[in-house]
């Protein structure tokens, strides 16, 4: 029987069954000599916030040997369902054909070795869920002069101008990857060169936002990724994509068990998946945070998605493993009506990262805290700051209101994070990169470094600290409009900034090379003394002279002249034509690309 069942026998099955006596003579020899393995299910073991539209993963057993799988809900009885395979084949999903109860309780059986479950048998419980989060339109800083960039060839593009402050330092050479989200024009995806110049800018709708542009690896090649959609109380509804370096999409993360990726975090790990967060607004009892028996919780989520499946991997729920207690913000009024408007977002969590242990590394904004989770179960191995440290702090290592906690160094015995020190209330004076060294045996965090921007900023929400091979660190600061680099010394080689207060969730930066499918526009205007062109190829890095074309005719066009690349829209002057075109050429004189051959107007 294969690992998918079709369409008609899910329909018709109240469970999956692989037989042993109907495999061939071999797989079953096989299988009795075999050493059992261990297998991780999702949800967890006495999970309590499944979703209804939760599937049942189970990791670490190929989808052939999974053997017989009942699931039964205590409201919504036996389910039918299908079995979907996981893309390395080690692993498999139970897809419910219906969806289950809400509140009820689910017990799963198998034959299987199941981490955290008795016999190949455990139950989890459904949550109720308090709908989805409240859309708001984004809000738009407020203008100044100067504030966005203005092309002739690109009137449809509005992106937040930079102005730099300082710098760039000499050995600069890498892009810089922002997303500006309170406009003041359009929201999107933005990357600038590293004298601030604008490389390419991906506009968004004005009712969406995008967050997390960065350069990560996706099957063996550098990729643009990053997170899209609507914002809603500090959180995101949206998925998260993947386009290659010819600003094509490649692919895109929907999120899974009925959730929406959030705008907080997407990495793509080693293995080719997906890390992702999601909010999942839930009716949950509050007695531990001194509320009531039924309030909205944000249950804060870290889904790791098989990007070519779409399945699950992995899944883990903070309401399952940090108490409501262990945060410092505090409930919103009683309304006296459950809606996800009035959600208690206790948690937050705003960074994931797969260490080099194969365990993960969380930051959660509202408890002040990191946590370092099992990848198999999900329980969390240790927490660095907040109400329950696992480590003693040392002079100078709380922080409040963090964001991108970072292990860079090996067993995490050096990690970074950007600390806001503001929110509700202000902790700190002024928000500061940090670097920690951590001692696993004494348990103990010391401060190694720390980086204060001049004149001091003090950010409320968001921010960053990228540690650069070189030795460099960049930080963005958030809420701030700022974003700077420092050198192993800690001096600061580039300083820059939006012109309007608006903000980037994070800034990066990396190195990038890209070649649009898109031609170069061009636009021609006659005047007095002659025509000008202006020449545009959004996102292209490889761009050194634009060779221009004219003639009376399309067909009797010729070389004019070649000038060199001078900026995002190059302006070419020309004595007076009828036609014209231009061509891309790179470094050593090869054509890239041509334009369309346009009439002055």
């Amino acid at each position: 029987m294969t690992s998918r069942l079709t369409a008609a026998l899910a329909g018709s099955l109240v469970f999956v069954v692989l037989m042993a006596g109907v495999l061939p003579a071999s797989v079953s020899g096989e299988r009795r000599h075999a050493k059992v393995s261990v297998v991780s299910v999702f949800p967890i073991p006495g999970d309590r916030v499944a979703s209804p539209q939760t599937q049942i993963v189970f990791r670490g057993v190929a989808a052939s040997t999974l053997g017989r799988i009942l699931v039964v809900g205590s409201r919504s009885g036996r389910h039918a369902g299908r079995l979907e395979s996981d893309s390395d084949s080690d692993g498999a999903s139970f897809i419910p054909t219906n969806a289950f109860s809400p509140g009820e309780t689910v017990t799963v059986s198998t034959s299987l070795a199941l981490r955290g479950a008795t016999s190949g048998r455990y139950r989890f419980v459904v949550a109720r869920p308090a709908g989805p989060l409240p859309h708001q339109l984004p809000s738009r800083a407020a203008r100044v002069r100067g504030d966005v960039w203005r092309f002739h060839s690109r009137p449809d593009l509005a992106p937040a101008a930079v102005r730099l402050v300082r710098g760039p330092g000499p050995a600069a050479s890498e892009d810089i990857m922002l997303t500006p989200q309170f406009g003041p024009v359009q929201n999107g995806a933005e990357i600038l060169d590293p004298r601030g110049r604008l490389v390419w800018f991906k506009p968004l709708p004005r009712d969406e936002t995008a967050s997390d542009l960065q350069v990560q690896q996706y099957q063996g090649r550098p990729v643009l990724t990053w997170w899209q959609g609507r914002t809603a109380a500090g959180m995101g509804i949206g998925e998260d994509v993947i386009y290659d370096s010819s600003y094509r999409e490649l692919a895109t993360i929907r999120g899974a068990n009925g959730l929406r990726p959030d705008l907080h975090e997407f990495q793509i790990t080693r293995g080719g998946s997906a890390l992702i967060t999601a909010v999942f607004p839930v009716i949950w009892d509050s007695r531990s945070g001194h509320r009531t028996t039924h309030q909205v919780v944000f249950d804060s989520v870290v889904q790791e998605i098989d990007i070519p499946s779409g399945l699950v991997l992995f899944q883990w729920d903070s309401l399952d493993h940090v108490p409501l207690a262990d945060s410092y913000q505090p409930p919103p009024p009683d309304t006296g009506t459950l809606q996800s408007a009035n959600g208690y977002d206790y948690f937050h969590i705003n960074s994931i990262q797969l260490d080099d242990d194969g365990n993960l590394l969380i930051s959660a904004r509202n408890t002040w805290a990191a946590y370092k989770l099992d990848h198999q179960t999900g329980a969390v191995l240790w927490t660095l700051g907040g109400k329950r440290s696992t480590f003693r702090m040392d002079a100078g290592t709380s922080f409040a209101f963090a964001h991108d906690i970072r292990s860079v160094a090996p067993h995490d015995t050096l990690v970074t994070l950007f600390d806001d020190g503001a929110g509700l209330p202000a902790v700190h004076k002024a928000s500061r990169g940090i670097e920690l060294a951590l001692d696993l045996r004494r348990k103990t965090a010391r401060l190694a470094a720390q980086w204060l921007h001049s004149p001091r900023l003090l950010a409320e929400f968001e921010g960053n600290l990228q540690q650069l091979p070189d030795g460099n660190h960049l930080i963005g600061w958030g809420q701030q409009p700022y974003f700077t680099e420092y050198d192993p010394s800690g001096r600061p080689i580039l300083d820059a900034r939006f012109v309007a207060n608006t903000s980037s969730y994070r800034a990066y930066t990396f190195p990038w090379a890209a070649t649009p499918a898109d031609p170069p526009t061009i636009v021609a205007a006659n005047s007095a003394g002659g025509t000008t062109l202006f020449v545009t190829w959004n996102g292209a890095t490889n761009v050194a002279s634009w060779r221009v074309e004219a003639g009376g005719s399309p067909a009797t066009m010729q070389i004019l002249k070649t000038v060199p690349d001078t900026s995002f829209e190059t302006t070419i002057e020309l004595p007076r034509v009828t036609y014209a075109a231009v061509e891309a050429l790179d470094p050593s004189g090869l054509t890239l690309a041509s334009s369309a051959t346009v009439q002055p107007q």
